[in-house]
C-alpha cells in the first residue's frame, strides 16, 4: 500500500513579536514547514528576498509587520503565485479590509485559532499525495545519473520539498516531458552555467576547450538518464490514446524575471543536489535544482509500487517464491 511521503515546504515568516514567533515556530514544526525570516523587518528587505532565487511555498504575514496590508499588495504584485496567510491580532476575518485587498490573502487566522491556517495549508500545499516509493525512487535514480555524468564528484542532497513559486534557478535549465498512465507533466533540471563550467574545467583539465555547448550537452545527458530511469521504473505503462486528443497547456518562460509557468497552480515537487569535486573542493560547488510539475494529469491512486518487481520477473532477473 502506498504511503504519503513526508514533504516539507519553506515559508517566509514576516512577524516582529518574539512571543508570536515562538508560537509560529512550534506550529511550523508540526505542520511540515521550514520557516525563514528576513534579517531586517522592513518592506525593502522582504521585496529583495522575493527578487532573489529563494523558492517558497507561501508567506506568513502579520498585519503589523512593516507596512502590513500595503506590503501584502507589493508581495502579491511581485510573486502572485505565492499564497499569503495573514495573521491578525483580534479579528479572524477581513470585514474591515477593502474589497480590492481581500483577494490577496489565502486565509486569515489568529494565534488563538490556528485551525484556519492548518486547513488552508493542507489545501494549498499538502493536498497532493506523493507516494514514498516515488519520492525515494526519484532521489535514488537522480543521484545515480549525476554520479555517472559528473564522475569524481561528491553529491549532497537536501530533503525533498514542495514550492508554489515559479522561479528559475540559474540561466541553464532542461525541460523534458513525463508521461504515463498515472501522471503527465514535466521534469526540469536548473543550474548555473558558470558553476558547471568551473567544475568540469578543473575536473578534466580543459582550460580553453569548455564551451556552452559542452555544458548544455552534459546537462542534457544527465536529464536523459534521469528521464530514462524514471520511465523504466515508474512509467512503464504509457498512454496509447491519440496524442492529438490529449490536453496541453502553454508553457510561459520569462528569462528576465527568472520565471516559468505551466498554466497550473499545483505545487512543484523539488529536489536539490549539491556537487563537490572531491579532488578540488576549493573551487566551490554546483547546485542542481530538480523540479517535477504534474500539471496535465495526476492519479497517484494508479501508481503501482510493484511494477519494478513485475518487470524484473518478466525479464527473468527475479522469480516469485
Amino acid at each position: 500500500m502506498n504511503t504519503q511521503a513526508s514533504l516539507v515546504s519553506k515559508v517566509l515568516v514576516l512577524e516582529e513579536s518574539g512571543e508570536h514567533l515562538i508560537a509560529l515556530k512550534a506550529f511550523c514544526e508540526s505542520a511540515g514547514l521550514i520557516g525563514i525570516r528576513p534579517q531586517n523587518g522592513d518592506d525593502a528587505s522582504v521585496l529583495s528576498i522575493l527578487d532573489s532565487n529563494v523558492d517558497l511555498g507561501g508567506i506568513l504575514l502579520s498585519e503589523y509587520f512593516g507596512t502590513g496590508i500595503q506590503l501584502a499588495r507589493q508581495i502579491h504584485n511581485s510573486r502572485p503565485e505565492l499564497p499569503i496567510f495573514l495573521r491578525r491580532e483580534n479579528c479572524g476575518d477581513l470585514s474591515d479590509i477593502p474589497d480590492c485587498d481581500r483577494m490577496i490573502f489565502r486565509c486569515v487566522y489568529t494565534l488563538s485559532d490556528l485551525q484556519p491556517l492548518q486547513t488552508t495549508l493542507e489545501h494549498s500545499l499538502f493536498y497532493r499525495v506523493y507516494p514514498s516509493q516515488l519520492v525515494r525512487g526519484i532521489s535514488e535514480l537522480t543521484r545515480s545519473a549525476l554520479e555517472s555524468t559528473f564522475r569524481g564528484c561528491r553529491i549532497e542532497q537536501e530533503p525533498p520539498y514542495l514550492v508554489k513559486d515559479r522561479i528559475i534557478y540559474g540561466e541553464l535549465f532542461t525541460l523534458i516531458s513525463i508521461d504515463s498512465n498515472w501522471c503527465r507533466g514535466y521534469m526540469m533540471l536548473q543550474t548555473s552555467e558558470a558553476d558547471i563550467k568551473t567544475l568540469i574545467t578543473h575536473r578534466d583539465g580543459h582550460e580553453e576547450g569548455v564551451g556552452f555547448r559542452d555544458i548544455n550537452n552534459l546537462l542534457g545527458e544527465a536529464t536523459n538518464m534521469v528521464w530514462g530511469a524514471f520511465k523504466n521504473r515508474f512509467a512503464t505503462r504509457m498512454h496509447h490514446e491519440n496524442s492529438l486528443m490529449r490536453i496541453q497547456v502553454p508553457i510561459i518562460i520569462n528569462h528576465g524575471r527568472n520565471y516559468i509557468s505551466f498554466g497550473s497552480d499545483d505545487p512543484q515537487l523539488c529536489f536539490k543536489y549539491t556537487l563537490w569535486d572531491e579532488n578540488n573542493p576549493e573551487i566551490g560547488s554546483v547546485t542542481i535544482h530538480q523540479r517535477f510539475v504534474f500539471n496535465l494529469a495526476w492519479s497517484p491512486e494508479e501508481f503501482d509500487d510493484d511494477r519494478t518487481v513485475d518487470a524484473l520477473v518478466s525479464s527473468g532477473e527475479l522469480e516469485l517464491f
